[in-house]
């Protein structure tokens, strides 16, 4: 199916237990674009970000990536193809020091044959340099670099975070999904994020989906908002329309 959307979503749906956690969503997303997603806890907003990255599979729809329908797929297959994300709960390999953290990002694209990796041959050897010098360029663009050799699970709250954008980063994404970046994030702390989300758009050739309940994150940063309530889209527009919404303003922003 050919589509001038870099990603192109057509009435998915899925339901657990007979509840529908999403129901009829659609999106038509144009590359380079950034795009907000909010609404209540329990909407269906990560469930969305399951279905689109393979962790979950729909019931009814369908996905099209880059004009190739990748409904159904498998995580590692979508992330190759060029979607990656972050989660609600951080989800780091603790253990590993945070630049293997990033260097376990850049891996999904390589594809050693087992010879090289048995014998570490010369080019498996300079392949892995290769990615560790970009593992540590974008840890230098998150200003993480000073930390390269520390443990993940050691870093503050808010590196996690960013730690966690940047390995997904690696793996050299045409579409980053974010979920809920600012959370337990002080005021300094999201501006400081909104200027590196729009660093990364601009340097990587972004295009981001992007959840999250701090509206002032998400009405500077997002050129389009949509808005879910009991796995519904009810809304999608501008920041400034999302804003004046009546429905929007009810089921979701208040009087604010």
């Amino acid at each position: 199916m050919g589509t001038d959307f870099l990603l192109k979503i057509d009435a998915l749906s899925v339901s657990f237990g007979g509840v529908k956690a999403l129901e009829n969503y659609r999106l038509n997303l144009e590359a380079s674009r950034i795009l907000g997603i909010i609404g209540p806890n329990g909407a269906g907003k990560t469930t969305l970000f399951n279905l689109i990255t393979g962790f979950i599979r729909p019931d009814t729809g369908r996905v099209f990536f880059n004009g190739r329908n990748i409904t159904r797929w498998e995580p590692y297959r979508i992330a190759r193809q060029g979607i990656t994300r972050s989660f609600q709960n951080i989800c780091l390999f603790g253990r590993l020091s945070v630049l293997d953290n990033v260097v376990a990002g850049c891996q999904i694209r390589r594809r050693p044959s087992f010879a090289s990796t048995l014998f570490r041959t010369r080019a498996f050897l300079r392949d892995e340099k290769k990615l560790q010098d970009r593992a540590r360029h974008l840890l230098s663009v998150f200003g993480l670099e000073q930390q390269a050799e520390r443990r993940a699970m050691n870093l503050a709250y808010g590196d996690q975070r960013r730690l966690e954008i940047a390995r997904a980063l690696a793996a050299g994404p045409r579409l980053l999904m974010i979920d809920e970046p600012a959370a337990g994030m002080n005021p300094k702390e999201t501006q400081d994020l909104l200027d590196l989300i729009l660093e990364l758009k601009a340097r990587f050739s972004l295009t981001i989906i992007l959840i999250e309940h701090n509206m002032n994150l998400v009405m500077p940063l997002c050129e389009t908002v949509q808005v879910l309530n009991y796995g519904r889209l009810v809304a999608e527009g501008t920041p400034a329309q999302i804003q004046r919404n009546p429905e929007v303003i009810d089921a979701y922003l208040g009087d604010r």
